[in-house]
């Protein structure tokens, strides 16, 4: 077991499952949509039975251990209809709100893919930027390669005491403190790169998944990422949003090398080969400014849709663990 336990009845004949998985032929007394309801329910107990590795792992030996309550089988019966009909409609709810966050998610990427290449004006003559990935752009931006909007940093850190950061395809450039990450740790982190704010720094084995962006602080990053400078021409705000757009992620890629593309790497000369989009200072800084507002208003609607989908989500485990435990008397819950 890794994360969440997961139960699931199968009902469509023969099948292989993998070695993870474990499969449990109920006995003639025991209702199986009664036991798929309730053995998720003791987690506590569950967990309590887990090997205590570093990767925790519930068998087939441990689920054996676990005891609970039988009901004749007629009332188990009462309890999973009861129970596939409540759960079915919160899982329909569950749906939708998932549903909201997609959009809005999809929502959030097209407020930035189009401020950062076509500017805020909607009225604003276009033209044939003639760079593929961007198409047309207002006619009064600039296109400049990015050989001469970055200058790559490769100072090293005697110390390796300052501030770790990460870089992600999903958050950009953070401090390591702020995220749970149980990957390897380095005894010293001497020689590691320095960054300072507003640097770009790349993951160069994960930019063809637009894993880059610029560094909100002062810090240190991986001696395999790259760090570049941007010139004066750049608001690093703009550049951070501008390397997050999927659309450039997919541009890098042709500049990547490797033979596999899971193994793709950018490195200097290929970022280099790059063309950006270059508004004038001001028009960074105002598109910068009218993204953080929008996205604002679509975080503040994605936080109460989530509140909502934990709250139906404890009311489902509530319902279950009541019903499964004798606390609700399907025969009249309904």
């Amino acid at each position: 077991m890794d994360g969440d336990f997961n139960v699931a009845r199968w009902a469509g004949g023969r099948a292989l499952l993998n070695q993870r998985v474990c499969c449990l032929t109920p006995h003639p007394s025991l209702d199986p949509a009664f036991l798929a309801f309730f053995l998720p329910t003791p987690l506590k107990v569950i967990n309590d039975l887990t090997g205590s590795t570093t990767v925790k792992h519930l068998s087939s030996f441990d689920i054996l251990k676990v005891r609970f309550p039988l009901p004749p089988r007629d009332v188990q019966g009462r309890i999973s209809r009861f129970l596939e009909s409540v759960t079915g409609d919160i899982d329909h709810l569950l749906a939708i709100k998932q549903g909201v966050l997609d959009l809005l998610e999809e929502k959030r990427r097209a407020v930035i893919a189009t401020a950062v290449t076509r500017g805020l004006d909607p009225k604003a003559t276009l033209r044939d930027s003639g760079v593929p990935w961007l198409g047309k752009i207002p006619a009064h931006w600039q296109t400049e390669r990015a050989r001469w909007l970055f200058r790559e940093r490769d100072v090293r850190s005697e110390t390796g005491e300052e501030e770790l950061l990460t870089v992600s395809h999903l958050t950009g450039v953070t401090p390591r403190s702020q995220k749970d990450v149980n990957m390897f740790e380095a005894e010293t982190n001497e020689g590691y790169k320095l960054c300072e704010p507003g640097d770009l720094v790349i993951n160069t084995l994960w930019a063809w998944m637009g894993a880059m962006g610029t560094a909100p602080v002062r810090g240190i990053v991986s001696p395999a990422y790259n760090v570049y400078k941007p010139s004066a021409r750049l608001v690093p705000a703009y550049v951070d949003l501008l390397a997050r757009v999927p659309v450039f992620a997919a541009e890098v890629k042709r500049y990547s090398k490797g033979v596999w593309s899971s193994r793709l790497r950018l490195y200097p000369e290929g970022l280099f080969e790059v063309h950006l989009p270059v508004p004038s200072s001001d028009e960074q800084q105002a598109i910068v400014d009218h993204i953080t507002r929008e996205t604002e208003k679509l975080d503040a609607v994605r936080d109460a849709t989530e509140r909502t989908i934990e709250l139906l989500k404890e009311r489902r485990s509530a319902l279950v663990a009541a019903a499964v435990t004798g606390q609700i008397d399907v025969r009249t819950a309904a």
